[in-house]
C-alpha cells in the first residue's frame, strides 16, 4: 500500500452495492450498520443524516485534501461545518446516507480514506501536533504513524475487534500525543545512547478511566511492529466481546493484573516477532535534540520556532473545532500562494501551518483575518465534542456550554463532555466536565461532572474528579474556581490544585452543587433548551461498534492466522506455520459448532464429533479429514506436508464461508473470505 493514499475505490463501490441491497431489504439494518461504520459512516441524532470521518493519520494535511473536504461539505452535507476532533481526525455531518458513497470517493480521490475510522478497529492514529519540526524530537514520527496506519488499515486482525483501539505516537518523552490515555502510546526515547521506542498500553477514559502502564521501557525501532501487532492481537484474544462497556483493552489490565497484563502481553510479542521477521520495519531518521522548550499542552498556542532554522509554526485557533468550506478553500489557497502544502490538526481542535518564514507571517496573518480566522487568545483553550447537536449518545449542550466558558488569564484548559464517555478528554483538562442526568427532587436535572489537575503528557495524571452540579451553575463553578486559582500565587493549576485536601472542590463548590426545592425551576433546562431537560432514548450510539456474529469475528481471526502461517512457512518454519492451521480449524470449527447450536469444544477431536452429530454431510466429513492430518502430522512437518495440510484446510474454510453465509443473512463474510 502507498502510505500517501489510503483510498481504495473498489472498497467504496463494495459499499455502494450493499447500500443498495439495504435499501432494497436484502441485507437487515445490523449488517448494514457493521458495513457503514467500517467506512466511517457513523449515525445521527437526526434522522436520515449521517456522520462522515475522515482518518488524517498524524493529523497531517495538504492543501489539495483541504479542498477536498471541502468539497465534500458543499455538495453532500446539508450544513456549511467541518469537525476537527480530539484524534485529529476531521468529521462531516449531516451528510444524507445515500451521498455517502460519492462523498468517499472525492476524498478517495486526494489519497484520503474513511475506512475503520468507526467501529470495532484501530482508529485514526494520533502524532505530537509539531511532528517533524518541534526541536525536541528525537525522530520524526510521522513516518511510523503512515506505516503503522498502511500495516493495520484493511488488515484482517484490524476488522472485528472486541471495541476500538487507540494509538498514540510522540516524538520524544514530553509525550505530546498522550500516551497515558490510550489502548497503546510509542514514545521515542533515547537510553544509554540508544535510539528507539517506550511502550505503554491499557490506558483509557470514559467509563473507568485509567492511567496506561509501561509494557516496554525501550525497544528499538526495528521492533516497533511487533509490540503494536502484539498488543492488538491481545485484546482480540482475550477482551470481552459480550459485555460492550468492558471491552476495552484497559479492562485486561483489571482482569489480569499489571503482571498477568505483561506476561501474555510477552506471549503475543513472541509470535509477533516470529511472524513478521521478514516484514519491513518504519525507519525514521533520528536525531539529536536542539531545543527543550515544550510547546505547551500538546500544541503551541503562539507562533513557535521550528527546529529547521527560520521557519515557524503558526497555529490557528477553530472555535470548538468547526470549520466552513470557505475557511478550508481560503487556507488551501493561502497555502499555495506562499509556497506552502502542509498544515497539522491538533488535538486541542486546532490547526498547525509548518514552515512559515518571518517575511511571509504578516500576509498570513492578514489572510486568515480576512477568514475570520486568528491565532488562539488567552482563555479560550476550550475543547468540547458535538453533544446533543449531532451525537445518539449526547445528553447535554457540550458546543453551547463551552461558548460561555473561558480559561482566563491562566488560559486554563477547559474540556466538555456532552456525555461521560469523554470524547472532549475532560480527564485531561485542567477543568473538564462531562454531561449527566440526575433525578433532584423528583425531576431529572442536567448535571455537569467535573474534573480538577488533568494532564495527559509526560509526568501528568488523569484528573481528580470533583462535584457534579446543574448545568445552569457550571460558569459560577468554573468561575469561582479560577478565582481561587489566581488568589493563591501559584502559576500552576495542575500544582495548586493536587496540593489542596482532598474535599477541597466540594467544599468550594458545596451551594452550587445543592438544589432547593424552590429553586428547582432555575437548573431544569440545558442550553438552548426551551422545554425542561430529557435524555432522549435513541437506541444508543455507535460508539462501540455494532453486535457481531462470533462466526463472523472468527472468519476475520482465521485470516490473520493464515497471514502468519504463509509467513512462516516462507521462513521455513514448517511446524509453527501447522500450528497456525490448527489454530484455522479450530476458530472456524468452534465458529460453524456456534452457528448450529453447539457448544465450545477446545479438543479438536471433540469439535470433529460434535460437528458431525449437529450436521453430517461433506463439511464435517472435511474438517474431521483436516483433524485426523493434523493429529497424524510428523514431528518436524516438511514444505510438502504443510503445503498438503494447508490446501485442505483453506478448501475447508471456503466451504464454511460459503454455508455459513447462506445460513445466516446477517453474516458479511466478502472481505474475510476472500482472504481464506
Amino acid at each position: 500500500m502507498n502510505i500517501e493514499n489510503l483510498s481504495d475505490h473498489e472498497e467504496i463501490t463494495r459499499f455502494e452495492q450493499a447500500l443498495a441491497a439495504f435499501n432494497a431489504g436484502k441485507i437487515d439494518s445490523e449488517r448494514f450498520t457493521s458495513v457503514r461504520l467500517q467506512q466511517g459512516v457513523y449515525g445521527q441524532r437526526q434522522q436520515g443524516v449521517n456522520m462522515l470521518r475522515i482518518k488524517i493519520p498524524g493529523g497531517r494535511l495538504k492543501a489539495e485534501q483541504l479542498d477536498a473536504i471541502a468539497d465534500v461539505v458543499d455538495e453532500y452535507a446539508t450544513r456549511d461545518v467541518a469537525h476537527v476532533t480530539t484524534r485529529q481526525s476531521m468529521q462531516v455531518h449531516f451528510i444524507p446516507l445515500e451521498k455517502t458513497p460519492a462523498a468517499m470517493r472525492r476524498l478517495a480521490d486526494a489519497g484520503m480514506t474513511t475506512r475503520e475510522a468507526c467501529g470495532n478497529t484501530i482508529r485514526n492514529m494520533t502524532a505530537c501536533a509539531l511532528v517533524g519540526v518541534c526541536p525536541r524530537e528525537h525522530v520524526n514520527v510521522a513516518t511510523h504513524v503512515s506505516e503503522a496506519t498502511a500495516h493495520f488499515l484493511r488488515n484482517p486482525l484490524n476488522q472485528q475487534l472486541p471495541r476500538k483501539f487507540k494509538i498514540s505516537f510522540s516524538g520524544c518523552e514530553a509525550d505530546c500525543a498522550q500516551a497515558m490515555l490510550h489502548d497503546c502510546g510509542l514514545i521515542a526515547v533515547k537510553r544509554d545512547g540508544q535510539y528507539g521506542f517506550s511502550v505503554r498500553a491499557g490506558g483509557g477514559l470514559g467509563h473507568k478511566p485509567r492511567e496506561s502502564i509501561v509494557v516496554e521501557e525501550f525497544i528499538p525501532e526495528s521492533e516497533l511492529l511487533f509490540a503494536l501487532e502484539a498488543l492488538v492481537s491481545l485484546h482480540n484474544r482475550y477482551s470481552d466481546r459480550t459485555k460492550r462497556a468492558k471491552s476495552r483493552i484497559k479492562f485486561l489490565v483489571e482482569k489480569f493484573g499489571s503482571h498477568g497484563f505483561l506476561e501474555k502481553y510477552r506471549e503475543e510479542f513472541t509470535r509477533t516477532r516470529q511472524a513478521l521477521a521478514l516484514h519491513p520495519h518504519p525507519k525514521g531518521e533520528w536525531r539529536e535534540q536542539t531545543g527543550d522548550e515544550i510547546p505547551g499542552h500538546g500544541a503551541p498556542r503562539t507562533l513557535f520556532a521550528q527546529r529547521q532554522p527560520g521557519l515557524f509554526a503558526l497555529p490557528v485557533a477553530l472555535s470548538t473545532g468547526e470549520i466552513t468550506s470557505a475557511q478550508l478553500r481560503g487556507i488551501s489557497r493561502l497555502l499555495r500562494n506562499h509556497g506552502l502544502n502542509m498544515l497539522h490538526t491538533t488535538q486541542d481542535q486546532n490547526l498547525i501551518i509548518l514552515n512559515v518564514t518571518k517575511e511571509i507571517l504578516p500576509l498570513l496573518r492578514i489572510g486568515l483575518a480576512s477568514l475570520d480566522l486568528y491565532e488562539p487568545v488567552s482563555g479560550m483553550n476550550v475543547v468540547a465534542c458535538p453533544g446533543t447537536s449531532t451525537c445518539r449518545l449526547g445528553i447535554t449542550a457540550s458546543t453551547l456550554a463551552a461558548s460561555r466558558l473561558s480559561g482566563g488569564s491562566a488560559d486554563l484548559r477547559i474540556r466538555v463532555s456532552g456525555c461521560h464517555n469523554g470524547c472532549a478528554q475532560p480527564e485531561t483538562g485542567d477543568i473538564g466536565i462531562y454531561g449527566e442526568g440526575k433525578r433532584v427532587h423528583g425531576k431529572l436535572v442536567p448535571h455537569y461532572q467535573m474534573y480538577f489537575a488533568g494532564n495527559g503528557m509526560g509526568g501528568g495524571s488523569l484528573a481528580i474528579k470533583g462535584p457534579s452540579l446543574p448545568v445552569a451553575r457550571i460558569e459560577e463553578a468554573i468561575s469561582r474556581v479560577k478565582m481561587a486559582h489566581l488568589a493563591s500565587g501559584y502559576s500552576s493549576f495542575f500544582v495548586w490544585a493536587r496540593s489542596q485536601p482532598k474535599d477541597y472542590f466540594k467544599s468550594l463548590l458545596a451551594n452550587l452543587a445543592e438544589v432547593k426545592e424552590e429553586e428547582l425551576l432555575s437548573v431544569m433546562k440545558d442550553h438552548g433548551d426551551e422545554g425542561d431537560f430529557r435524555v432522549l432514548q435513541l437506541g444508543g450510539g455507535e460508539c462501540a461498534g455494532a453486535s457481531q456474529v462470533q462466526i463472523g469475528a472468527n472468519f476475520f481471526d482465521a485470516a490473520h492466522e493464515r497471514k502468519y502461517r504463509n509467513a512462516l512457512a516462507f521462513q521455513r518454519k514448517y511446524p509453527d506455520a501447522v500450528q497456525c492451521n490448527e489454530a484455522i480449524l479450530r476458530l472456524i470449527g468452534s465458529g460453524l459448532a456456534q452457528l448450529l447450536g453447539g457448544v465450545r469444544q477446545d479438543g479438536l477431536k471433540d469439535l470433529a464429533d460434535q460437528l458431525h452429530r449437529l450436521h453430517p454431510g461433506a463439511i464435517t466429513d472435511d474438517f474431521a479429514r483436516a483433524v485426523e492430518m493434523f493429529l497424524h502430522r510428523s514431528e518436524n512437518s516438511s514444505a510438502e506436508e504443510l503445503a498438503n495440510f494447508s490446501e485442505a484446510v483453506d478448501n475447508w474454510t471456503t466451504k464454511v464461508a460459503e454455508y455459513a453465509a447462506e445460513a445466516d443473512a446477517k453474516l458479511d463474510l466478502t472481505e474475510s473470505s476472500l482472504l481464506t
